[in-house]
C-alpha cells in the first residue's frame, strides 16, 4: 500500500516546477524591497528552519549579503527592543498560522523591518502581515511530515538569494533542472531500501553535512526522529570533529550528506573515512566518485551544482524515512504526537 508521504514525495516535482514559475517574477520587487538594508535575517521552527539554513548560506555565499538566522523567543519571550531597520527579515511557516512566527514577523515590522512571509497559505496570517509574500506552490500536503512544503521553501530560498544577486538570472538554468532530477531520483530509488535496512538494524543514527547542504543534513536528522521515533543527532561535521565523533563506534550508523561539487566534498570524504574507521556503518547521500566510495552504502544524489543540489538532494533521505518508518511498523503519515501545524508556548 503506498503511503501518503509516498505520494506526495513523488509530487515535489511539479511542486517545485510550479513554485518556481509563480515566484520568479517577483525578484524584481524583493529587490526593491531590500534595497537600503544591510541584513536578512530569517525565522522559522522545525522544517521551515532547516530550509532556512540554506536560504541563509545561499544569500551569504551567492548574493554577498550577511544573514541569520533569528531566535522567535527574542520577540515572543523578550521582547527586544532592537533596531531592525536595516534588516530584510524572512519569516517561514508552512501553514503561515504557527502564532510564535506571526508574533515575531508582527514584532520585527514593529522595529522597522522590512517583512517577507514564505508559506503555502498566501491568504495565512503570516501573509496578512507582510510587506511581500513569496507563496509557495505545493498544494495541499495531507502527511504530517513535510515533504514537498519544505522543498518549495527550498525554492523560495532560491529565488529570494538570486533576487539579491547581482545577476538575478545566474542560477535560472541550474534550476530549471531541479524537477527532472527529483524525478530521477524518485523513480530510481537507487540504494535507499538497502539504507533503510542498515538504519533499522543500528542502535544509534547521526547525520552530518556542511555548508549548503547542513540544512539537508538537518531536515533528514528530524524526519528520522519524528517519523521513525528514533533520536538522531544532526550535526555538522565540523561540529562532529569537536568532540562527538568520539562516541561514534560499530553501533552506529552514520549518514553523511554531500553535493557532488563545491569546497565541503573534500572533507566530508574525510569525515566518512573517519567514521568507518571508528566502526559506524556510512551512508552517503550524493557527493563525487571519492565520497561514495569512503562510504559502505552509497545513495545517488542529484545531477546539480551545489548551490542548488539541496532543492533535490533531500529526496534520497526523505524515501529513506519512508522505508524506514514501514520497515518499523510505523505510519509515516501520522507520526506518534505530532500535528500538522505545531504551536510553541505563549509569550
Amino acid at each position: 500500500m503506498t503511503t501518503q508521504m509516498a505520494r506526495e514525495i513523488a509530487e515535489q516535482p511539479e511542486a517545485v516546477a510550479r513554485t518556481l514559475d509563480g515566484l520568479r517574477p517577483l525578484r524584481g520587487e524583493l529587490h526593491r524591497l531590500a534595497e537600503g538594508t544591510r541584513h536578512i535575517l530569517f525565522v522559522a521552527r522545525g522544517s521551515s528552519d532547516n530550509a532556512c539554513v540554506y536560504g541563509r548560506y545561499l544569500v551569504e555565499t551567492h548574493a554577498h549579503r550577511m544573514a541569520g538566522l533569528a531566535a522567535p523567543s527574542v520577540a515572543t519571550h523578550y521582547h527586544a527592543e532592537v533596531d531592525l531597520t536595516d534588516a530584510l527579515v524572512v519569516c517561514v511557516s508552512q501553514s503561515g498560522e504557527t502564532r510564535e512566527i506571526v508574533e515575531t514577523q508582527e514584532w520585527a515590522a514593529g522595529r522597522g523591518a522590512r517583512t517577507v512571509a514564505v508559506t503555502n497559505d498566501g491568504t495565512s496570517a503570516l501573509a496578512r502581515g507582510a510587506d511581500l509574500t513569496l507563496a509557495t506552490d505545493a498544494g495541499r500536503e495531507y502527511a504530517v511530515p513535510a515533504t514537498k512544503t519544505y522543498t518549495t521553501q527550498l525554492t523560495a530560498m532560491a529565488v529570494l538569494a538570486t533576487a539579491l544577486a547581482p545577476d538575478p538570472t545566474s542560477l535560472d538554468a541550474d534550476l530549471a533542472r531541479v524537477p527532472a532530477q527529483m524525478s530521477e531520483l524518485v523513480e530510481r530509488r537507487e540504494g535507499v531500501d538497502a539504507a533503510a535496512a542498515q538504519l533499522a538494524k543500528s542502535a544509534e543514527t547521526l547525520v552530518s553535512g556542511r555548508g549548503l547542504l547542513f540544512g539537508t543534513a538537518l531536515e533528514v536528522a528530524l524526519k528520522l526522529e519524528e517519523t521513525c521515533l528514533r533520536p538522531v543527532r544532526g550535526l555538522s561535521y565540523a561540529d562532529l570533529r569537536h568532540g562527538p565523533i568520539a562516541v561514534v563506534d560499530a553501533d552506529v550508523a552514520a549518514i553523511v550528506v554531500a553535493a557532488k561539487d563545491g569546497p565541503v566534498v573534500g572533507g566530508l570524504t574525510e569525515v566518512a573515512t573517519d567514521l568507518a574507521r571508528r566502526g559506524a556503518t556510512t551512508i552517503g547521500i550524493g557527493g563525487d566518485a571519492a565520497f561514495g566510495a569512503a562510504c559502505a552504502l552509497s545513495v545517488p544524489g542529484p545531477d546539480l551544482p551545489e548551490m542548488v543540489a539541496p532543492l533535490a538532494a533531500v529526496v534520497p533521505g526523505q524515501l529513506m524515512v519512508e522505508s524506514l518508518a514501514r520497515r518499523l511498523g510505523l505510519d509515516p503519515d501520522a507520526p506518534r504526537g505530532l500535528s500538522k501545524v505545531t504551536q510553541t508556548d505563549a509569550g
